[in-house]
């Protein structure tokens, strides 16, 4: 009989074994064998997993280890392996990721560990979208934006010990440069996570801006460390679903997240299915 206490024991003390048996068993339900680009869908972004190929696999995340049930409205609890096919060249094998954020309560391993398994399957580049806030008025809202940089405002990091991580280029230029040829109009900004759930106040906001950022929002910057730590690659969107609190006089609510998400769709799923092939 296996000791689970002492198996549960061992997990929670070595992220990458845990993330390594996930991919196993990802392999295994799925039949794929090994992926090459994995999505994080965030808020507004989930339809675009339907224009990016066949579905040729879908595990409920909580079946695989690690992977803790959604528990916010509007994203998804599933992990999806979708063949991309290209033209002139071999298909793709993307897969599409569940989110935990940090305000959850799971701790950072969580946060961390979608992208650590796509890592584990291969993957070598992740795109992170996320929904957020914009500080400039001249972004709409329902306007993609490319992130450029980010402001970790969370007080925590996905690394433990002395791992020190070269940040640099973390939003790869290369692979936002891709991006710009799919959609010329797409602007660039940097991304501020704050811990949430709650939305920021107007005087976060404003120094969310002195500091230097144009989106905020609670998720993303935590994933791409840890992806760049695991040594992939990283390409981040952002949908502005909403000015930020004090930019507009509007109250601010999840379900005008949602809206604008789902008015959004058709052009992120176009987004997505343009750039997805080119990785």
């Amino acid at each position: 009989m296996t000791d689970t206490s002492t198996d549960t024991a061992r997990r929670d003390t070595d992220p990458f074994t845990l993330a390594e048996e996930s991919a196993a068993a990802l392999a295994q339900r799925s039949g794929v064998p090994r992926h090459d680009v994995a999505l994080v869908l965030g808020s507004g972004w989930a339809a675009a997993a339907d224009r990016l190929g066949e579905v040729v696999a879908e595990v409920p995340a909580t079946e695989l280890p690690g992977f803790r049930a959604a528990s916010v409205v509007g994203h998804a609890g599933t992990v999806r392996s979708i063949r991309v096919d290209r033209e002139g060249a071999d298909p793709l094998r993307a897969l599409v990721l569940p989110r935990s954020h940090y305000y959850e309560g799971h701790g950072v391993r969580a946060v961390a560990h979608g992208v650590r398994v796509a890592a584990a399957a291969g993957c070598r580049t992740v795109v992170l979208t996320n929904g957020c806030g914009g500080l400039d008025r001249s972004i709409a809202p329902g306007s993609p934006v490319l992130i450029s940089d980010h402001l970790n405002l969370t007080g925590a990091t996905t690394l433990e010990g002395p791992t020190f991580v070269d940040l640099t280029d973390l939003y790869a230029a290369e692979l936002r440069a891709l991006a710009r040829t799919v959609d010329p109009s797409l602007r660039e900004g940097v991304y501020a996570q704050f811990h949430g759930p709650q939305y920021e106040t107007p005087a976060e906001v404003r120094m969310a801006g002195v500091l230097g950022a144009s989106l905020v929002g609670m998720s993303t910057a935590l994933e791409a460390v840890a992806a760049r730590h695991a040594g992939m690659r990283v390409l981040g969107f952002s949908l502005v679903t909403n000015l930020a609190a004090g930019v507009s006089d509007e109250p601010l609510s999840h379900e005008e997240v949602l809206q604008a998400g789902r008015d959004a769709a058709g052009r992120c799923a176009d987004l997505l299915a343009g750039v997805v092939p080119l990785l």
